[in-house]
């Protein structure tokens, strides 16, 4: 399939511009903002790729709106948005409310800011949630999918697209403290990601449910036929965990704690089986929801 093979030549050059140009980035930003190595690095890569995709678009015939997911009307395509955000933060705060019950959470001293400091702990996240919803769906669900639907069918894009979007949240996973940072931190970075890989049972957890997330995601795409709804979602999804990282953290001597992946302490096999569950919730909606709008339009 040459789409995905292209695809993943793009992202081999965004891992090789994370190892050269993430310790000169940091060296930039570091006496200014206190971003971690890894997250510098993290996004250089995304920028790259980004930006390689950007150059090869109209190589690739995905220079058009409906190519990369948003070939719906402004007004249709944010209330599609809309709905899928108020439903990722719903299904999302389920989860956070099923761990809390199962005793595998506890409030870190962030939950009892005052009400400026959580003002500042929902607003910045929301934003991030966004900006990472927009840019992954664009370019996964988007474009990648799309190519790849093209020449091999939706059901074969939805997996492979599930497959790089699961692996691509172990990029940059590997973690270097400020006072350790050297000229050949950023290859460091990236040999420490690729090790972990060699690992593959301590994050079977996590990668099946990123996995299962990925999946739901592109079968919505195929069925709305744009990424509004898949970025709704994601970013909910993203917003909810994001602040209740700040607030919460895994108890780890939970007799259940063995349901959250050791990768992050929030996703594993607690939100595996959730997801699959939503996903067929998900699908039900979408389709009826589907129905209605070709309905309406007649």
């Amino acid at each position: 399939m040459r789409a995905f093979a292209w695809f993943l030549g793009l992202i081999l050059v965004g891992l090789a511009a994370l190892a050269v140009f993430a310790y000169p980035a940091w060296l930039l930003l570091h006496p200014h903002f206190d971003f971690p190595f890894h997250r510098i690095g993290e996004r250089i890569g995304m920028l790259v790729l980004l930006a390689g995709f950007l150059a090869s678009a109209k190589h690739l015939h995905l220079n058009d709106r409906e190519s990369l997911g948003y070939g719906c009307p402004r007004r249709a395509f944010l209330r599609e948005l809309s709905i899928g955000f108020a439903l990722g933060v719903l299904s999302m705060l389920a989860v956070v409310g099923i761990m809390s019950a199962l005793g595998l959470l506890e409030w870190t001293p962030s939950a009892r800011h005052a009400a400026g400091a959580l003002l500042r702990l929902t607003l910045m996240p929301l934003l991030s949630a966004l900006a990472v919803a927009f840019i992954e769906e664009t370019l996964i669900r988007g474009a990648m999918l799309t190519a790849i639907e093209r020449e091999a069918g939706a059901k074969t894009a939805v997996v492979l697209t599930a497959v790089v979007y699961a692996a691509s949240h172990f990029f940059a996973s590997f973690h270097i403290p400020a006072q350790q940072v050297s000229a050949w931190s950023g290859l460091d970075l990236l040999t420490g990601t690729l090790h972990s890989f060699a690992h593959p049972l301590r994050l079977a957890d996590a990668f099946l449910c990123l996995l299962a997330v990925g999946v739901v995601l592109g079968m919505i795409r195929v069925m709305t036929g744009h990424i509004a709804a898949c970025i709704g979602l994601h970013a909910g999804w993203v917003w909810v965990m994001l602040v209740a990282h700040e607030l919460t953290a895994p108890l780890r001597t939970a007799r259940l704690s063995f349901l959250l992946s050791d990768f992050d302490g929030f996703v594993g096999w607690l939100v595996l089986g959730w997801t699959i569950l939503l996903g067929f919730a998900l699908r039900r909606f979408y389709a009826r929801y589907a129905r209605g709008a070709s309905t309406s339009s007649l």
